[in-house]
C-alpha cells in the first residue's frame, strides 16, 4: 500500500535549518511503503501477543470472514502459538493457517465453559476444517399432558414447551407411532386435541375399536382416568413387569366374577404391553436407561451408529455419517460427535461407546454440568454391555459400507449427467421443480434438492402460489412465480453479502413451454448462466419416453436402458410426490378452516361455545342476533358482528 506522507528531514550542510523545513513542508509530499497486513503463521504470532493464559475459544477467519475452524483451550495463549511454529501434524492443519486472515477470542470462566461454547459455535457456524455432524434433527418423543384434567397422550418434537411428563428419545417417528398405538391399546388414553376433547357428545371411532376410554363424554370417570394415566407413566418409566403383574390380578379377578368380557379387555391389553419387548431386536435386561454409540472409519469416511436404550427397551437406531478428515483420529471424531449430538438433545446417565473420546474426563464435566447430574461415559470391557457395543459396531460397520458403494454409484450417475446435458462438472447440487394443484385452487410448487448423497430432505421448500392476477390453471406462471421467488432471494442474499448456495442445475418439469416461461425469469434475474433442462413426458406419457430440453439445443431421449435416465425419472417423480403431498396438506387445511376462524373477536373459548349452541358453523350463520346474543360470551355488537360477517352481500 502506498500512502502520502510529509516528513521533515535534515537540511543538507550550510543551509539554514528553518528555511529549508518551511520549503520541504510548501513542497511535494515523499512516498511510504506501508508493510502488506499479516497473514497466517505471522498473524497468529502477532495475536499470541495480546493473548490472556486463560480458558476460552478461539475462531480462525479466512478471507471474507469465513469461519475455517473452531477451537477451546485451557490456556489461549499456550494452545494459539503452536499454530505460530510451523511444526504441523498434517498437511490439512498447514493449510487451515496458511488460509487463516484474522482471528477472534472469547475468554471463559474454566475450560468446561470453552467446550460448551466451542460445541455450541460449531454447530452454528459449521466451520470447513471442523468435524461435523451433519444431520441434527431432533429426535420425537412421547409427552403426556398435564394441562387438561384427563391427560393426553401424543408424539411431540422439538423444545419442551408443553407441561407434561416427556419421554424419549425415539430413533424415528415410525418408532414413536408404533410405541403410541401400543400405549392405546393398552391403557386406553385419549390422543385428540382439547378444542376436539371439549366439542365431543358422543364416543369416537378409538373408543369403538378398544383404543380411548371415552373421558370426554363421561363414560369413565376422571379418577378411574387418572389411574390409567399412572400405569402408562410407570410402563414408560420402565416398571412394564409390575404394571403387567397388576393387570393380569384383576384379570384372574374379573375371571374369577365371571365378568369375562372385562377379563378379555385386560387380556388384549397385556398382549399389547408384551408386544414391545417381543418386537425390538435387542432388548437388554441390566441396562434401564443408556445410549451406545459405536464408529467406524475407513478411507477417510465415517460412520456413528446410536442406539437408544429406555425403560429397559430399544427405542430404535439411527446411523450417522460426520464430516471428517482422513487424517483426525478416532477419539477427536467421537469427542466431536458427542458433543454436537448432545448439544440439544436430553443426556442419559450412562453413554457407552467402543472408542473412548479425546478429553473424556472434561466431556463427563460438561454433560454433568448441562444435564444437572451424573454423565459417566465408559467402553464396556464384558458382559452385557459391551455385547451391546459390539452390536452397535457391526451396524456402524456395515451401514458406512453400504454409504460408501452407494456413494460410488451415485458419483458414477452424476458424471453421467454431467456427460448428458454438458455441464462444466459433476453437479454438486441439483434443485428439480414441480407444480401441484386441482383446476388451480390450493396451487404450491415444490423444490427437492439432491447430490452426491443422495436427497437432501432438510433443503426441501414448498411455494405457496399467491399471484392473484394468475388464471387458475396456469401452469407457466406457476413456474415462473416459483423461480422468481427461489433465485429473487438467492440474487438478494448475494447482494447482502450472505451465505449461499447455488445450485449446478435445476430440473423443471415440463418442455419448450415451461423452459421459456423459466429463461424469461432467470435472464430477469440476471442468474440465466444456471444451467435448466426440461423433463417432458412421451407422448402417451409412458416412462421412459422423456424428452430432455436444453435451452439452445434440439430436444433428445436417452437409452431407454439408462441408468442417467433412471436417476432422471427418480428426481422428476421425488419432486412430484413432494408438490402432490404439500397440495394435499394445504387442501386439507382448507377444508378444516371454520369460518368462525376469521371472525374478530371470536377466539377457541367462544367459537366452542357458538359450536354447542348451534350444532355447526351453518348453524351459526343462520341464527339471528337476538339468539347469538344469548351465547354465553357474545356481547350484542359481536353478535351483530357475527350477523353481519354471514351476510356481507
Amino acid at each position: 500500500m502506498v500512502r502520502l506522507d510529509r516528513r521533515r528531514l535534515p537540511p543538507p550542510a550550510g543551509a539554514p535549518g528553518l528555511a529549508y523545513i518551511d520549503a520541504m513542508l510548501e513542497g511535494p509530499p515523499s512516498l511510504t511503503i506501508e508493510a502488506p497486513p499479516l497473514k497466517g503463521a505471522a498473524l497468529i504470532k502477532d495475536e499470541v501477543k495480546r493473548l490472556p493464559d486463560r480458558p476460552g475459544v478461539y475462531r480462525m477467519m479466512g478471507e471474507d470472514g469465513e469461519v475455517l475452524y473452531v477451537g477451546k483451550a485451557r490456556s489461549l495463549k499456550k494452545r494459539v502459538i503452536q499454530y505460530a511454529q510451523g511444526r504441523f501434524h498434517t498437511q490439512r492443519i498447514a493449510h487451515m493457517v496458511d488460509q487463516t486472515r484474522s482471528m477472534e477470542f472469547v475468554t471463559t470462566r474454566t475450560e468446561t465453559d470453552a467446550l460448551l461454547l466451542e460445541i455450541n459455535l460449531i454447530k452454528q457456524l459449521k466451520p470447513r476444517f471442523n468435524v461435523l455432524l451433519r444431520d441434527d434433527k431432533s429426535f420425537p418423543e412421547i409427552v403426556i399432558r398435564r394441562e387438561h384434567p384427563a391427560a393426553q397422550l401424543r408424539k411431540h418434537r422439538g423444545a419442551h414447551t408443553i407441561k407434561g411428563d416427556y419421554f424419549g428419545p425415539f430413533a424415528s417417528a415410525h418408532s414413536v407411532t408404533k410405541t403410541l398405538n401400543t400405549l392405546q391399546k393398552a391403557f386406553l388414553l385419549r390422543s385428540c386435541s382439547d378444542s376436539v376433547y371439549e366439542s365431543r357428545t358422543r364416543p369416537c371411532m378409538l373408543h369403538q375399536i378398544k383404543r380411548c376410554a371415552a373421558p370426554c363424554t363421561g363414560l369413565i370417570a376422571l379418577d378411574d382416568y387418572a389411574r390409567l394415566v399412572e400405569q402408562a407413566e410407570d410402563f414408560l418409566r420402565g416398571k412394564s413387569r409390575a404394571v403387567m403383574a397388576r393387570m393380569s390380578e384383576q384379570m384372574q379377578a374379573a375371571s374369577d366374577d365371571m365378568e369375562f368380557e372385562l377379563a378379555a379387555r385386560l387380556r388384549d391389553r397385556i398382549r399389547a404391553l408384551a408386544s414391545v419387548a417381543q418386537e425390538t431386536s435387542v432388548n437388554p435386561e441390566t441396562l434401564e436407561e443408556a445410549d451406545v454409540f459405536a464408529l467406524h472409519s475407513e478411507g477417510g469416511q465415517a460412520c456413528v451408529q446410536v442406539f437408544f436404550f429406555r425403560a429397559g427397551q430399544n427405542w430404535g437406531n439411527r446411523a450417522y455419517f460426520p464430516r471428517v478428515d482422513r487424517t483426525d483420529e478416532d477419539p477427536e471424531v467421537m469427542a466431536a460427535f458427542l458433543g454436537q449430538f448432545y448439544d440439544d438433545k436430553p443426556i442419559p446417565k450412562l453413554v457407552l461407546v467402543n472408542i473412548l473420546p479425546a478429553e473424556q474426563e472434561l466431556l463427563q464435566e460438561a454433560f454433568a454440568q448441562k444435564s444437572g447430574r451424573k454423565v459417566e461415559i465408559s467402553r464396556p470391557q464384558r458382559g452385557e454391555k459391551r455385547q451391546l457395543v459390539e452390536h452397535a459396531f457391526t451396524n456402524s460397520r456395515e451401514a458406512l459400507g453400504r454409504k460408501m458403494a452407494e456413494s460410488s454409484a451415485q458419483t458414477k450417475l452424476l458424471a453421467g449427467v454431467c456427460e448428458a446435458f454438458g455441464l462444466e462438472g459433476n453437479p454438486e447440487r441439483i434443485e428439480v421443480y414441480d407444480n401441484s394443484h386441482i383446476m388451480g385452487t390450493n396451487a404450491v410448487g415444490g423444490m427437492i434438492v439432491a447430490g452426491p448423497e443422495g436427497f437432501q430432505k432438510s433443503q426441501y421448500r414448498k411455494f405457496n402460489i399467491k399471484g392473484a392476477d394468475l388464471t387458475p390453471g396456469d401452469d407457466f406462471g406457476m413456474m415462473k412465480e416459483v423461480l422468481r421467488r427461489r433465485f429473487g432471494r438467492l440474487v438478494k442474499e448475494e447482494e447482502a453479502g450472505e451465505d449461499t448456495v447455488r445450485p449446478d442445475l435445476v430440473l423443471i418439469d415440463g418442455g419448450a413451454g415451461q423452459i421459456a416461461a423459466v429463461m424469461e425469469v432467470m435472464a430477469d434475474l440476471g442468474v440465466d448462466d444456471i444451467p435448466v433442462v426440461g423433463v417432458a413426458k412421451g407422448l402417451d406419457r409412458d416412462a421412459g419416453m422423456e424428452r430432455f430440453f436444453v435451452p439452445g439445443k434440439e430436444p433428445f431421449r436417452l437409452d431407454h436402458r439408462s441408468p442417467v435416465l433412471y436417476y432422471l425419472q427418480r428426481l422428476r417423480d421425488e419432486a412430484h410426490r413432494f408438490a402432490i403431498g404439500s397440495h394435499r396438506t394445504r387442501r386439507a387445511i382448507d377444508m378444516k378452516r371454520n369460518p368462525l376462524d376469521e371472525i374478530d373477536g371470536v377466539g377457541p373459548g367462544r367459537k366452542r361455545a357458538l359450536l354447542h349452541a348451534f350444532g355447526s358453523a351453518r348453524g351459526v350463520s343462520r341464527a339471528s342476533v337476538e339468539d347469538l346474543a344469548k351465547v354465553e360470551g357474545v356481547s350484542q355488537p359481536l353478535a351483530e358482528r357475527i350477523y353481519g360477517y354471514f351476510r356481507k352481500e
